[in-house]
């Protein structure tokens, strides 16, 4: 009985839609039945796949040999003669400026609430999207080997009851970052995270409770109390703050969605986000800075990141938002108006707690006896001590050789991006 119950609810996976494959969220038990009302720090993790450039993101235009090794995309410098101001790179401290496209942003920096981490990346010398990808969400650069995640790992240990939804991925699967022993659930859309009908939540329901399995009936009771809470903010029509203007798109939508947990106070603590398309091999700039693949890129990014921001108003107060990508691209462009595979990046972080207003990291510069392998931008800040810094100091989390094992990092290594 017990095996054909268990073939069934394999089945039965089919009709559950938002909630990821029936492996992921069967193998887990979700542990508490209440959303908590207290709040607590979040932090929201965002993955540029496909490794942006972050020297056409975060442009060094005080470094002259920027223009030097990309003649034709380099982002021209602030208030070059003969340009539209859409087309320039948009001063931060006379050395770095933000690419036009990122405008929506420039008012958070200013605020003190973006900050900046330029040369940042893993030590690993990997240009493969696929291994830099598994190290970086694992936190564990070099070693295939970790089962878990390090945003997974990330979660502070909790007594009494954990809401259901402490930890959400937007998606149909739970990404690498977000696998491992603590609770965490993929939501495609908020609004189909349900049961396919009532018939069918009803005899699943039936099921799990007629169970003599403990751990199915236990795991089946609490994965319906994660549905019951999804639905309870599907309830309410969601209206983004004054001035939030989310893009019409995939991560615009994720973006808004995590808003509205984090706004419903259903007791999210990490939620995960992803962008692709990073991988601009050819034609990454149209014919001026503002149009092409990488503005149009960075269009949504920024948008949606600002929207967010504006949205959840003084919510941010307990919130950072940390972005990420796998690798870098080549100092100099190809041939194809283009960049391939490099090492060093750049990531954002912001939020309540940022010391914003500032670039970070040590410029490692652009001459060729200061490129990695002659072809790239240098690591200078390793994104452990970025992550680092934000589960001890933000989430709370002390045990930072658990969430970063063989990390030699630590509070002497971090960037201090924290008041």
């Amino acid at each position: 009985m017990a095996s054909s119950r268990r073939i069934f609810l394999k089945n039965a996976g089919l009709a559950m839609v938002g909630i990821g494959s029936a492996p992921i969220w069967l193998q887990r038990a979700l542990y508490a039945q209440d959303a908590p009302t207290q709040r607590k720090k979040i932090l929201v993790a965002i993955f540029q796949r496909g490794a942006a450039d972050g020297l056409n993101i975060v442009v060094p235009h005080g470094d002259p040999r920027y223009y030097a090794l990309r003649p034709t995309i380099a982002i021209p410098r602030p208030g070059t003669v003969g340009l539209e101001k859409a087309d320039c790179a948009i001063d931060l401290d006379g050395h770095f400026g933000l690419n036009p496209a990122l405008a929506p942003l420039k008012p958070i920096f200013d605020q003190h609430k973006l900050a900046i981490v330029q040369a940042a990346g893993s030590p690993d010398p990997t240009r493969s999207h696929f291994d830099a990808q598994d190290y970086m969400e694992s936190g564990t650069p070099g070693l295939k080997a970790t089962n878990d995640g390090w945003l997974n790992r990330a979660l502070p240990s909790e007594s009494g009851k954990i809401s259901p939804v402490r930890a959400v991925s937007m998606g149909a699967t739970l990404p690498r970052a977000m696998r491992g022993a603590n609770s965490a659930i993929a939501v495609e859309k908020l609004d189909s995270f349900q049961v396919k009908d009532n018939i069918a939540a009803k005899a699943l329901e039936s099921l799990y409770a007629g169970s003599s399995d403990t751990i199915l009936n236990g795991t089946g009771k609490e994965t319906f109390d994660a549905v019951s809470i999804i639905q309870s903010v599907q309830k309410t029509p969601y209206q983004p703050a004054t001035g939030a203007d989310y893009p019409r798109s995939r991560f615009g939508d994720n973006m808004r969605q995590i808003a509205q947990l984090i706004k419903s106070n259903v007791g999210v603590e990490v939620a995960f986000a992803d962008i692709g398309g990073w991988d601009t091999h050819v034609n990454e700039i149209g014919p001026r800075a503002s149009v092409g693949q990488l503005a149009n890129l960075l269009g949504d990014f920024s948008q949606s990141l600002a929207a967010f921001y504006h949205d959840l108003g003084d919510r941010m107060d307990d919130v950072v938002l940390v972005t990420m990508s796998e690798f870098g691209r080549t100092a100099k462009e190809n041939g194809n108006r283009g960049t391939d595979h490099g090492h060093a990046n750049c990531m954002f972080v912001m939020g309540g707690d940022v010391k914003g207003g500032k670039v970070y990291g040590k410029w490692p510069g652009l001459a060729q006896e200061q490129l990695y392998e002659a072809r790239d931008l240098d690591v200078t800040t390793d994104f452990r001590d970025v992550l680092g810094e934000l589960v001890l100091n933000h989430l709370g989390n002390r045990s930072l050789k658990a969430v970063f094992p063989n990390y030699t990092g630590g509070p002497q290594t971090f960037r201090n991006v924290l008041a």
